[in-house]
């Protein structure tokens, strides 16, 4: 079964590149897109976050919100703003954060080896989040937002990748945000050939970032069922990615209140799982199996008390070992997913938003993770099983509006 193919993309014209990619739609409220998109009327936040255009009533899941965007995706064609390219192929994407480098390749992967488990997960999905991508994709008819896919690295893939980044790239923008993007057109046969040969014989991709879209692309492929199992439906927009390229950030708690205890009585059952050390200064964590809180203006290392052994791989990541010694029996919050006491910080935003957050008095303690490795993320996905939500902030992230595929 391969796993993923060539595809023609519907990419900005260089001269507007800059003027249509935009971050992730799901990584800003919409207060946040408005703004972002504010006097620029090719920004891709208008066919991703269409609400934007819309009064700040309406509902961001009503009909008119997914009709909005399928009418700015044709209003952008029609300018010749997106076009799509002639023939099929496969691009080479490359994210620069300061000194971070990796580079990847655009293609689609099969719907088909995703139902088959090939294509491994590691979170539940929110219903409402994936209906949303359901309604967009087929509103659209197009998939506008790359799932972010891992493969164990391999040499041959990675030199191909590497030497097509030596020619001049088709796009070369630095985002509002200080991030290089960077895309190069692969449309030789036999390297698309031994691309797409090579990934048919791995035995599995697993899915960093885009769950909701993977899944919502997989449900539509579903409901358009047709015998024609090369229709484009049965291919779900992606980036690929060598694991030992991939950045994994820490994603840390905030905790609104202290259960009903006092802080000397929280840190008291604290220190009786946890070895609690003052810091003179706000220090993230540097290992595995240690954690950082910050409480009533001072920042404490944590560590257990008691080695923790285990053969599951979702019981011995930090966020479970967090979660079943202090978030649970202390906190009293036993559903992370849905309890609105508990809420979640990327680690791209650093210890100064948790100690600010804790210190407008909204809420009462925050907790820094160490992050979870490439390898603990395959590890999960291998063994079938799901992480706690919000383990893992991957970043960079990946743009929206570079490439789209059309249905």
């Amino acid at each position: 079964m391969s796993l993923i193919r060539p595809f023609a993309a519907l990419r900005p014209v260089a001269a507007h590149a800059a003027d249509v990619v935009a971050p992730p739609y799901d990584v800003m409220s919409r207060d946040e897109a408005k703004q972002m998109a504010a006097g620029r009327p090719w920004s891709f936040l208008h066919i991703s976050r269409p609400e934007i255009d819309l009064a700040d009533e309406v509902d961001p899941y009503d009909a008119a919100v997914y009709a909005t965007g399928h009418d700015n995706l044709q209003q952008m064609r029609a300018a010749g703003i997106l076009q799509q390219d002639a023939v099929p192929g496969y691009y080479v994407y490359r994210l620069t954060m300061a000194d971070h480098v990796q580079t990847g390749l655009v293609a689609v992967a099969s719907v088909r080896a995703y139902n088959a488990d090939r294509i491994k997960k590691h979170e539940f999905t929110r219903p409402v989040k994936e209906q949303d991508r359901v309604h967009q994709i087929n509103r659209l008819n197009a998939q506008t937002g790359p799932v972010f896919l891992v493969y164990p690295a391999h040499t041959g893939v990675d030199a191909i990748l590497a030497a097509a980044t030596q020619s001049e790239p088709a796009v070369d923008i630095t985002a509002a945000d200080g991030v290089r993007h960077q895309l190069w057109l692969l449309q030789d046969s036999p390297q698309i050939n031994m691309l797409t040969e090579a990934f048919a014989v791995m035995p599995a991709l697993y899915v960093a970032d885009g769950h909701h879209r993977s899944a919502a692309a997989a449900r539509v492929a579903a409901e358009r069922a047709q015998d024609d199992t090369d229709a484009a439906h049965h291919y779900f927009l992606s980036v690929l990615f060598p694991h030992d390229q991939v950045r994994i950030l820490d994603y840390n708690r905030l905790i609104r209140d202290l259960h009903g205890l006092t802080v000397e009585e929280f840190l008291a059952r604290v220190a009786a799982r946890f070895r609690v050390r003052p810091l003179s200064e706000p220090t993230e964590p540097d290992r595995a199996g240690t954690f950082s809180m910050y409480l009533r203006g001072q920042w404490y290392q944590l560590r257990l008390r008691e080695a923790h052994h285990t053969d599951d791989p979702v019981a011995g990541l930090d966020v479970s070992l967090l979660t079943d010694h202090l978030i649970e029996p202390i906190l009293g919050i036993h559903d992370p997913r849905r309890d609105q006491r508990i809420d979640f910080v990327g680690g791209i935003r650093g210890l100064s938003a948790l100690q600010a957050r804790v210190d407008s008095g909204d809420w009462a303690v925050a907790f820094a993770l160490y992050p979870v490795s490439v390898s603990a993320l395959m590890a999960v996905a291998d063994s079938g099983l799901v992480m706690p939500p919000k383990s893992t902030w991957f970043e960079p992230k990946l743009a929206d509006g570079l490439v789209s595929h059309l249905l």
